[in-house]
């Protein structure tokens, strides 16, 4: 079953992405061969409603879906809302924009842990009843100073010992608030000599007096994420659920609570989670980038978030073929971010039409063109796709074209635009540089040219040839917009393993130009349109801040493709 699938992504997109085998994909594959669970597959993807989905996600959201699909099984979407403090509505509905927007769907499989919260309280009765969790009176410093460390074992609770009539009466008066938050909790009676911590008598509820965003106000316990994880997957039937390395050891906890309860068990799988360069994936730390006002939010375009990937520019399709190449593993490691950059150039080079902008405006007038008159030149849409066809861009007299394309003394390997020196212009006319105009501080602030016309959109007829074609912007048709510059939000590797990780904030993450000029097609782009500026980079229309006469463009990546130069160092040192 392993190979080749195709999975539709969003908007009609359809990718055809090779899936390599790994080990998850080796259980799954015995399982069906022996039959355990009846040849079913049905995972699913439990992301806590405290914050925006990050590009880690994106990993776990590709992994579970696009196995529920290859396997011709189901993929639940259920939001682990148990912790009502952190959690609302807002990141709800952002987590299933974002889920969609990656192009997966879930169907009638939307759940919530608190749909089971009556469940969960009986299966929590349940275990008072059988002698295997007690109500503990402890505070949190005695529960946590008594635990023990990995040399020396736990202490056993001076309440461990309650009867089962007293912790069945205890529990309930939690249930129905009689008790003020942290004055006890409901914990697993377990082995606290255990040489796994996470078996020493693990918290199952605790007292939590807040409104919850789907139940309001009726509950005051709420279950801790381990004992409500593994029971929402047996109430649901999940065949294989995966999580990340974090919880390799309390998949031990995960199994003793479903054999306690003698209840459904479901084969609970660990991998590797994305570590990604230059990038934090801590939600707490993204959460300290917005309440700080490091960023602009959620979906700031230089932040790791789905909706950020989304604001910037990038696509699903790149997304997942990024989440295909990293696979899937058993032992941590880091993933370099130019081979992300490297998916969205790949794919966006396939479908993003070719436009002019000009950043750094210098004015250009040629001298021996008509002042009254303007063409049209055939310009290609994508030549790596003949299909888009061709577009009109206009051409008059007075041009701008990048202020880094003009050297007033040029280096040797400098082959641009200098005086006396000859260019071609993109799609029009060579030209030759005949003077410079300065303002009072000496700046250029003006080329003054001639144009050979026998040159029209072709090389010379005489066969003179030049070293570089430039591309430009006619003065008298372009549109202003502001232009967004992003790179990495860090400046090291490793922003995480520093002290302070805000420390390592890059100044210059984005920088904004206002005075760009862009060619007059994009007069009518759309917010979320997608192109690339020749030479420049891809860029897309900002989808918050850009308005019809007010253009904002942000840069999804540059055309400089670091991760081909990295792949071949890395080839390089295995010979």
């Amino acid at each position: 079953m392993s190979g080749s699938n195709t999975r539709n992504g969003n908007k009609n997109e359809t990718t055809e992405v090779s899936v390599p085998p790994n080990f998850i994909r080796h259980i799954i594959e015995d399982d069906i061969q022996t039959g355990k669970y009846d040849g079913r597959v049905i995972t699913r993807f439990p992301p806590e409603p405290n914050g925006y989905l990050h590009i880690g996600h994106a990993k776990s959201i590709c992994l579970n879906f696009g196995l529920s699909i290859d396997y011709n099984g189901s993929c639940h979407l259920r939001f682990d809302d148990t912790n009502p403090g952190k959690e609302n509505v807002e990141f709800v509905d952002a987590i299933k924009e974002d889920v969609r927007w990656m192009g997966f769907e879930w169907n009638e499989h939307l759940h919530f842990t608190s749909d089971y919260f009556e469940r969960l309280f009986d299966y929590a009765v349940a275990l008072i009843k059988i002698g295997k969790a007690y109500v503990d009176s402890q505070n949190a410093e005695e529960i946590r100073e008594n635990r023990g460390t990995l040399k020396n074992p736990g202490i056993d609770s001076p309440y461990r010992n309650r009867s089962v009539e007293e912790n069945l009466e205890l529990f309930h008066k939690m249930k129905d608030g009689e008790f003020e938050e942290g004055a006890c909790i409901l914990r697993g009676k377990i082995d606290m000599g255990s040489p796994n911590i996470v078996m020493r008598d693990p918290a199952l509820y605790r007292i939590r007096k807040l409104h919850h965003h789907r139940t309001n106000d009726q509950w005051c316990i709420y279950p801790m994420y381990d004992f409500a994880h593994c029971l929402s997957d047996s109430i649901e039937k999940i065949t294989h659920s995966l999580c990340t390395l974090e919880f390799e050891n309390n998949r031990e906890l995960y199994d003793w609570i479903l054999d306690a309860l003698n209840v459904y068990r479901c084969k609970q799988i660990e991998f590797a989670r994305l570590n990604l360069s230059y990038t934090v994936l801590s939600k707490r730390k993204l959460i300290e980038l917005v309440d700080g006002n490091y960023v602009s939010g959620w979906d700031d375009p230089r932040m790791p978030t789905i909706s950020g990937l989304r604001r910037r520019g990038y696509t699903p399709t790149a997304i997942r073929n990024f989440c295909e190449r990293i696979g899937v593993a058993k032992r941590d490691s880091m993933v370099d971010f130019a081979l992300l950059e490297h998916c969205i150039r790949e794919d966006l080079n396939k479908k993003a039409p070719r436009v002019m902008a000009v950043l750094n405006p210098l004015r250009v007038v040629i001298e021996n063109y008509p002042d009254d008159q303007s063409e049209e030149m055939d310009a290609v849409n994508n030549p790596e796709d003949k299909t888009m066809g061709s577009r009109k861009v206009p051409f008059s007299k007075v041009l701008y074209i990048e202020q880094d394309d003009f050297m007033e003394d040029p280096p040797k390997k400098f082959f641009r635009l200098g005086p006396g020196r000859e260019v071609r212009l993109r799609y029009a006319y060579f030209v030759t540089c005949t003077d410079v105009i300065k303002d009072e501080n000496g700046k250029v602030v003006e080329l003054r040219c001639t144009y050979d016309p026998a040159t029209r959109g072709g090389d010379a007829p005489d066969g003179r040839k030049v070293k570089a074609t430039l591309h430009w912007v006619s003065a008298q048709h372009a549109i202003n917009a502001e232009v967004r510059l992003y790179e990495n939000l860090f400046n090291v590797e490793k922003p995480a393993s520093a002290d302070d990780f805000k420390s390592t904030l890059n100044e210059n993450s984005v920088q904004v130009r206002k005075n760009c000029k862009v060619e007059p097609s994009l007069g009518s782009s759309e917010p979320g349109f997608r192109c690339q500026f020749e030479r420049l980079g891809y860029f897309n229309v900002d989808v918050k801040d850009s308005t019809p006469g007010n253009l904002v463009f942000n840069r999804i990546v540059t055309l400089r493709d670091m991760w081909a130069k990295i792949k071949k160092q890395q080839q390089s040192k295995k010979k």
